[in-house]
Parts: structure tokens; sequence; C-alpha cells
């Protein structure tokens, strides 16, 4: 097997493994013989646990930032309906991304919502690397749609991120809420929020707001 295609399957294995039962209760044996590889070409690709732990949680992070540009680039495709403000509908599409991620992701979305080792430095900084690019784009959107200064918006940006996780993360545990349900009640919650946020003022030159 080519070595790009071992080392996909040693990820999907660990993913498995790791999002079921926790890094420490995975060892690299199991890992390597649940992909059917040797030891030894199992640390060829990844020299320690900690090594594959962190490639897999990378990978659930990026398909989580992709997951969100997506959602996001189609906010700015389709037309506003009447009424709606570009944050309604960008706070729709995180909201959206995040559930449906979780849901499409079964148990390996903990890897990066309820790891077992972020107390691990190197760890804590994967685990919240996508986070932290999801919500530079959204305080980038809420800057110019509100006026809120950088640190405003960083804040608002992260609690708006922790609800959408918190509602991903309910929805799947408990599966009483329909996912497109959730999404539609924690959207317009999330909108009455943002919506009592200061607009930023009109430059001179631009036409008066109503």
């Amino acid at each position: 097997m080519p070595r790009d295609e071992r080392r996909h399957q040693v990820l999907e294995v660990a993913l498995d493994l790791f999002s079921r039962d926790g890094f420490h209760h995975v060892s690299m044996d199991d890992i390597a013989e649940r992909a059917q590889v040797s030891k030894p070409v199992l640390y060829r690709h990844f020299p320690s646990k900690l090594d594959l732990y962190l490639a897999v949680v990378d990978h659930r992070g990026e398909a989580l930032v992709a997951a969100v540009d997506e959602a996001l680039a189609g906010v700015g495709a389709r037309p506003l309906s009447a009424g709606q403000a570009v944050v309604e509908s960008v706070a729709e599409a995180i909201v959206s991304a995040y559930v449906r991620f979780v849901a499409e992701s079964g148990d390996s979305f903990a890897l990066l919502f309820e790891s077992d080792v972020t107390h691990d430095d190197a760890v804590r900084e994967r685990v919240e690397h996508a986070s932290r690019q999801v919500a530079l784009a959204l305080r980038r959107g809420l800057q110019s749609s509100t006026g809120l200064g950088q640190d405003d918006a960083d804040l608002v940006a992260t609690v708006l991120l922790s609800m959408a996780t918190a509602t991903a993360t309910f929805t799947y545990r408990a599966s009483t809420v329909p996912v497109d349900r959730a999404v539609d009640l924690i959207s317009r919650l999330v909108w009455g929020g943002v919506s009592s946020l200061p607009r930023p003022r009109p430059s001179a030159g631009d036409p008066a707001g109503p």
C-alpha cells in the first residue's frame, strides 16, 4: 500500500479508537493490530501515540473549519430575505455548520469539544486552533456589521461559538430535538442578542439609515 494511503488508514483507525475509548485507554499496539500494520511501520508514520493523536485532532479540526467555510460561502452566495441582516444569516450558518458537523461526525466530535487530554499544552493548542479560526471570521463579521471594537467582538464571537458548540453537543447526545429545529431555535436566540448590539454609524457620504 502506498505511504499516503497507509497513513490515511492509520488515521482512520486511530480516529475510531480515540473517539470511542479516549486517549489513555488506547495503545499503539491496539492501533497497529486494528490497522493491520507492524509497530515499526506505525512508528515510521507517527513517532509516538501523542503525535498520532495530534494528527487526528488536526484532521477533525480541518474538517470543522471546512464545514464552517462552506456554510459561510453559502451565505454570500444567496440573497437575503426581506428584513434579514447579514449577521443573522451568518449566525444561522455557523450554528448549522456546528450542529451538522457533530451529527455527521458521530463520537469523533469529542476530540475537538470534549478531549480527555486538554491538560497537555500541545493538545490544547491543536484542539483550540479550529475554534480560533472560526472565531476570527466571525469577529470580522461582527465588527463590520455592529461597530464593536476588536476586543468586544472577540468576546461576542467566543460566546457565540460556545453556544454553537453546546447546541451541537446537546442535539447529538440527547437526540430529543431534530437538527433543523435546533438550528432554527438557537439561530433566532443568537440573532435576538446580536441585533441589540450597536450598529456602526454611517460615514460621510453614506446614505443615512432609517
